[in-house]
């Protein structure tokens, strides 16, 4: 039996494993995953980066560490977790209006934006439409106008047809646990793994990762409200992109409350580091004037 017959096999397994989670939500016209947990005053609202296929999963570890004091949303954009496909383009103000949507159907008008990675360039645009709804954003090792890089295409050439022939599914059997040592229980890390073979290669992930540079550039300059607070938790020693602590402080210099806090660890922070996000993050918000 060959890679690609055993893959359509094993896929219609795949999704018949998925267990729900959370409530899907009415946006135009299709439905938004978003998962709910804790019932504090203040609501927090958490963004995924690019190419998170589970993104209420993934950012487990950190909602325990934040629910006991907030009310935390964790919403899986289009095209992620379980929502539905989209049909409009991946823009970063599309996302942000979707998003928007999806708050004002669960009556949540006044939060936290907390995002990561690319969801910090999705925030820049979210403040510009909706600023008057935030308490602050705080950004998980997130992404930064005009950074190194930023108009390098994301490949994705040949992703599917890796994908339909089984290739993808073979090397993801003999990769490992990607989340060894985390703290994950293992349905949890199994449902990870379905939904990342069911999401990672359909049209609408292609699609944002395909206009990843343009989304970048739609925020050139751009900075966020000098009277939102600000802030960020940023991996200290980041290899990849120069100047990568020095680009956040400059972002955080350009409001009148801004953070840096530089973490030991790697890109997905809360996957690693989710006590002190929560510790720094509910100081932070608590240092405010009353809101």
């Amino acid at each position: 039996m060959t890679t690609s017959v055993v893959n359509v096999v094993a896929t219609k397994s795949d999704l018949a494993a998925i267990t729900p989670y959370g409530e899907r939500v009415p946006v135009d016209g299709k439905k938004m995953n978003v998962v709910v947990s804790g019932s504090g005053e203040e609501t927090i609202v958490l963004l995924p980066g690019l190419g998170t296929s589970a993104p209420a999963l993934d950012f487990q570890p950190l909602i325990r560490q934040l629910d006991d004091t907030h009310r935390v949303i964790a919403v899986e954009p289009f095209g992620t977790g379980l929502s539905d496909q989209a049909d409009t383009p991946r823009t970063a103000e599309n996302i942000a209006r979707e998003v928007h949507a999806a708050l004002q159907q669960l009556g949540v008008d006044r939060y936290v934006l907390m995002g990561h990675s690319i969801a910090g360039i999705y925030a820049l645009q979210y403040s510009a439409l909706y600023a008057d709804e935030l308490i602050a954003f705080v950004g998980i090792d997130s992404s930064v106008p005009d950074q190194p890089g930023w108009n390098e295409p994301v490949p994705t050439d040949g992703l599917v047809a890796l994908r339909d022939l089984g290739i993808l599914r073979v090397m993801a059997a003999v990769s490992g646990d990607p989340y060894a040592g985390m703290p994950y229980d293992e349905h949890t890390k199994e449902q990870m793994r379905l939904l990342t073979t069911r999401n990672s290669t359909e049209p609408t992930l292609l699609d944002e990762m395909n206009r990843s540079a343009d989304n970048f550039a739609s925020v050139r300059g751009m900075t966020f409200p000098s009277s939102l607070p600000v802030l960020l938790f940023v991996v200290q020693d980041n290899q990849d992109v120069s100047g990568w602590l020095a680009l956040h402080e400059q972002q955080a210099a350009s409001v009148e409350r801004g953070r840096v806090i530089a973490l030991e660890g790697e890109h997905y922070l809360h996957h690693t580091r989710a006590a002190e996000l929560g510790t720094d993050t509910n100081a932070f918000l608590k240092s405010l004037p009353v809101r």
